[in-house]
């Protein structure tokens, strides 16, 4: 069964663009890991520090399967401690969902 990771990240809402470029990162290295990746989203307008992303996997064995092959890439591990050294991320929560069909 497919699965889509939906996170929900609450932004430091004064380093919105260290956020952006973290994000943009992801851009190559998720797929390169094996995710195929719907997208980063950014607030724009409202909610100022509220930010998603959404990533689908075939299964939750292919999920488990991409985050030990994020934890051993280089720019995976460094994009994790851009975000830990810049604290921007306050909080990240992981939903797993599947998608409803007839």
């Amino acid at each position: 069964m497919a699965v889509t990771v939906f996170i929900r990240y609450r932004i430091d809402p004064f380093k919105r663009a260290q956020f952006e470029e973290y994000s943009k990162r992801w851009l190559s290295i998720i797929p390169r890991c094996g995710g195929d990746l719907i997208g980063y989203f950014m607030p724009h307008e409202g909610t100022n520090d509220i930010a998603f992303a959404l990533i689908s996997f075939d299964s939750l064995a292919a999920y488990e399967a991409y985050r030990a092959r994020l934890r051993a890439d280089a720019e995976g591990i460094a994009n994790f401690n851009f975000a830990e050294d810049d604290k921007f991320i306050l909080a990240e929560e992981r939903t797993f969902l599947r998608k409803v069909v007839a």
